[in-house]
């Protein structure tokens, strides 16, 4: 019998655990329906699998334009070891330099290859708040902080990691009606020195733990800057067993409030396979 789709390449690549389908689809090789087909090739052992898919579309004043989409099929701002790995992916295939401009729904995202690490520059953090209670039944109260790094997320200090339950916690908090209607991710973080943290994050999309997190790794990082654990460069160990490097620079405006400028996240990227599937 006759295959009726079309065979289309792609590459699958992974950072710390956290893993990506990427497909050039700068000459709209796909179908509009890019969330129903993410959901489809994310599932794991009857697909491909991954954490997510990334399109590689083209850009007007960017050198390209990332489009990811969760396996449930959501299109989040964007991702932080997903635009890593989109760096990478892009550079080997001779479409952008190792310097880079990526166009996202979160704004323009720098990033630079060298070797086998990549590094990008990611927006200006906002909608800080830290210390806050927020309500768990049947737990009872749960003090959180909030930072949005392009993406939301929650971060939560813990006094070990492996006493935490990220499926059942995390989801409660991810889905909690102080941060409806879109949700956030969560990450729970345990100190290690001025320059070293351990995270475990429930990521909202994949409604599951991963391995790693790009953009939650800044978070858990600028979080714990702000509340004087650790100094800039921060080393972030994933579950996945990457150590993820987070740096920034902090000072106060005019209003003796502290920011960001200068957020930086990197780590070593690698291509597992590459192959074609019909879509």
């Amino acid at each position: 019998m006759a295959l009726t789709g079309r065979a289309v390449s792609f590459t699958k690549m992974e950072s710390g655990g956290n893993d990506f389908i990427i497909i050039d689809n700068r000459k709209r090789i796909l179908p509009r329906a890019l969330s129903k087909l993410a959901v489809n090739l994310c599932q794991r052992r009857f697909s491909i699998g991954a954490d997510g898919l990334i399109v590689l579309e083209r850009a007007k004043k960017s050198d390209y334009r990332m489009r990811i989409f969760n396996p449930d099929g959501s299109e989040p701002e964007m991702c932080g070891n997903g635009a890593r790995c989109l760096a990478m992916f892009a550079f080997i295939k001779g479409i952008a330099s190792p310097r880079a401009i990526m166009e996202t729904k979160a704004g323009n995202v720098e990033a630079r290859v060298k070797g086998k690490k990549v590094k990008v520059k990611l927006s200006t953090p906002f909608d800080i708040k830290l210390n806050f209670k927020i309500s768990i039944k049947p737990r009872g109260s749960q003090e959180v902080n909030f930072i949005n790094v392009g993406v939301p997320h929650v971060v939560v200090f813990v006094p070990g990691l492996e006493k935490v339950n990220v499926e059942s916690l995390g989801r409660m908090i991810r889905y909690h009606q102080r941060f409806a209607p879109s949700g956030a991710n969560v990450n729970f973080v345990t100190l290690q020195g001025r320059n070293s943290i351990y995270i475990r994050t429930y990521e909202r999309g994949v409604e599951a733990e991963t391995l790693a997190c790009g953009t939650g790794a800044v978070a858990s990082a600028l979080v714990s800057g702000l509340r004087r654990k650790v100094s800039s460069p921060v080393e972030v160990h994933t579950e996945g067993g990457e150590t993820l490097q987070v740096e920034y620079v902090m000072e106060k405006d005019t209003g003796g409030i502290e920011k960001f400028k200068g957020v930086w996240l990197e780590g070593e990227v690698r291509i597992v396979y590459r192959g074609k599937i019909e879509v």
